[in-house]
């Protein structure tokens, strides 16, 4: 999953007093997770999940909330966007580095308002615990990896708090090694005949990736800002040995290897300030840049096949601003502002193969994105019910050239509108019901508007498609709850979304080109949530009902997924946390793609806190026996695809963190009644 950076902040209070009631950890018997109108709040801190370990940790537990490796999804929503403390998540790494134990509050927005992007599906905010200690204090985890290969990762983070200001800086070194084997089929007439395309693939991909950070952080009443820059380095070499075959030949050796060499800078910034108790101004700025390089051969070492060599050379900058001011209005709350951004992304594609440059040539593409947004949302309660209305309006002008030429087809200047409305109503505190509207566009990758076609085989090709389309889409979602009972339902209807098809492409030889196309498609999502805490124990189980119509070129993909995911958390005696996630899903399409069943996953770990909850180690296990299965078949155009590939998931890792708590603040007072704030 990729991460969208946008600005967000929740009002914190400003007055001391109220600052340190916030840190009252409240033990009263109430589930971890409720529901306030179409957000899932979970509190963590002085629940069984405040030690698992990381952010991570807790939010793989949480309703709706899935997590593979470092990357977080949420079940039936694209482009999530991630807030910590109300400042923009840039990195994924930044929640493996968060201590479960710093945790206060997750929020989970499924019905995301004018004031963020109309593609923004939810919106994750967690709130961690302010801390009032003085001096420095320093982080230190350390995550040793055994799958079918070894990984590891060593992360540090210094910080040091000093009255009003607080300086802090980190460091991550992550060593990955994935291994996919599968084989790939191709089925189809071409001029009258069957033909069968076919390849098998056994690809390592060890990656080394870096990240250095520092920066500040200024705090005084109620005005704040800050600042950071970061440096991301990254490594990686893939080797793919396995063969191809066509029709009855005998298969041939074929070995791709393929050299990533890249490196990204960031920097962004934040002011904030409350004046008059009830004006509040958020500014956020961002910059980036990134370079990557990429080296690819593919060579037949027992054939006659000529090599094919390529590179690709992919440059992109990124500067973004918002602003926005929150006030109160007839008796709600009223936030307006403005958000701009220009980006830039090249890529340079050189083919070496004179035979394959005929249809695979060399090129330059050039996209370039200017956007200017107006955005107001307004927001008031009427005893028991809620109501949340927004209007965003973006200005976007998108140019594309290829090799130099302005390309009128594809580059576009467009006008958008889009409007959001949110009711809910609180029949009681265990039964509320909330319904929402949400217009939306959203435009495709720049990886899938600039990606060049690329040579994966004598007869397949693979690549982006920089005709594709901005989509529209219309959302109604329902919420409802009733005691430990959740449902939310979704009904989108999709215009000029993509898909990936497969398709002849014109050559001199027979080609078969797999890439993105606009499609429209209506898809329910449904899912029954039941969680609460019972005692030590904390079980979570989703039902989940996906079913799309989706019609292309005389083919139905209508079958439906059915889903399911049970979590588990359990605290044991002498501080140890035992966790089991179990989860599968039926076989049935999404989009075109048509994927086989999996009925039966496990990941499970085992934790315990030491020394004052400063150290935690923790033993986790995935896929535990195996079972989890990656195969699908795409059928468009009268080729069908059939892919059966296994990403070994199962593994087993030791993860060890150490918080060096900094020293206590020399403040001597203490709260003037205290039984009050224990009742609080």
């Amino acid at each position: 999953m990729s991460v969208n950076a946008h600005a967000q902040t929740t009002p914190q209070p400003t007055d001391s007093l109220e600052r340190q009631l916030q840190e009252v950890v409240v033990t009263a018997r109430q589930p971890v997770t409720k529901l306030v109108g179409s957000t899932l709040v979970s509190t963590i801190a002085g629940s069984n999940l405040a030690n698992l370990g990381t952010a991570l940790d807790v939010l793989a537990q949480l309703p709706l909330i899935r997590v593979d490796g470092n990357a977080v999804s949420v079940l039936g929503k694209s482009n999530i966007e991630i807030y910590i403390d109300g400042r923009p998540m840039r990195s994924e790494h930044e929640l493996a580095q968060l201590l479960s134990s710093n945790l206060k509050r997750v929020e989970l927005l499924m019905a995301p308002g004018a004031a963020y992007a109309s593609t923004t599906g939810a919106v994750l905010r967690i709130t961690t615990r302010r801390s009032f200690m003085e001096g420095l204090s320093v982080t230190n985890q350390t995550e040793v990896k055994r799958s079918r290969r070894w990984a590891g990762m060593e992360y540090l983070n210094p910080s040091y708090r000093a009255g009003n200001w607080e300086l802090f800086a980190s460091g991550v070194y992550n060593h990955t090694n994935s291994l996919i084997t599968g084989t790939t089929v191709n089925s189809l007439t071409y001029k009258g005949e069957p033909i069968i395309v076919g390849s098998s693939q056994e690809s390592s991909y060890p990656t080394n990736v870096g990240v250095a950070k520092a920066g500040v952080n200024y705090a005084n009443g109620a005005q704040s800002f800050g600042a950071y820059y970061s440096y991301n380095p990254e490594q990686g070499h893939v080797l793919n040995s396995g063969t191809e075959w066509f029709n009855n030949d005998a298969p041939i050796a074929r070995d791709i290897t393929r050299d990533i060499r890249s490196h990204g800078h960031s920097a962004s910034t934040y002011y904030e300030n409350k004046f008059a108790d009830k004006y509040l101004l958020h500014f956020d700025g961002d910059f980036h840049t990134s370079l990557s390089r990429t080296s690819s051969l593919t060579a037949y070492p027992t054939a006659t096949h000529a090599e094919v060599r390529s590179t690709e050379h992919r440059q992109s900058t990124l500067f973004a601003g918002k602003l926005y001011l929150e006030l109160p209005l007839w008796s709600g709350t009223f936030t307006t502002g403005t958000q701009q951004s220009h980006t830039r992304t090249t890529l340079y594609y050189q083919m070496f193969n004179p035979e394959v440059s005929t249809y695979i040539p060399s090129s330059l593409t050039d996209a370039r994105q200017t956007s200017a947004a107006a955005f107001a949302t307004w927001s008031r309660t009427f005893s028991k019910l809620n109501l949340t209305a927004g209007a965003r309006y973006e200005y976007v002008d998108y140019a594309f050239k290829i090799n130099g030429q302005r390309s009128p087809e594809m580059s576009r200047r467009n006008h958008l509108l889009t409007p959001d409305l949110t009711l809910g109503y609180n029949f009681t505190d265990d039964a509320q019901l909330t319904l929402s509207y949400k217009m939306a566009t959203v435009k495709p990758s720049y990886s899938q508007l600039t990606g060049a076609l690329t040579y994966t085989g004598l007869h397949e090709i693979e690549g982006g498609n920089p005709s594709l389309r901005d989509e529209r889409s219309h959302t109604a979602q329902l919420f409802g709850l009733w005691r430990d009972f959740m449902v939310q339902t979704t009904l989108t209807r999709s215009i000029d979304t993509y898909a990936f098809v497969k398709q002849l492409h014109p050559s001199p030889t027979l080609q078969l080109l797999l890439h993105p196309v606009n499609i429209n498609v209506t898809a329910l999502n449904l899912y029954l949530i039941w969680n609460r805490t019972i005692g030590p124990w904390t079980p979570d189980l989703t039902l989940g009902l996906y079913r799309q119509w989706l019609r292309i070129d005389s083919t139905t993909y209508n079958r439906p997924i059915l889903s399911y995911y049970f979590n588990n958390t359990l605290s044991l005696p002498s501080n140890w946390t035992l966790t089991a996630n179990i989860n599968g899903s039926s076989s049935g399409d999404l989009h075109t793609n048509s994927f086989a069943a999996s009925w039966f996953t496990i990941d499970a770990s085992l934790g315990k806190t030491l020394l004052n909850n400063a150290l935690t180690l923790r033993l986790s296990a995935t896929d535990l026996f195996n079972t989890s299965c990656n195969s699908y078949t795409i059928s468009t155009y009268g080729i069908t695809l059939n892919r059966r590939q296994s990403y070994n998931l199962r593994s087993l890792s030791l993860t060890l963190i150490y918080n060096l708590h900094p020293r206590p603040s020399l403040y001597k007072g203490t709260p003037a009644s205290a039984t009050e704030l224990n009742r609080l």
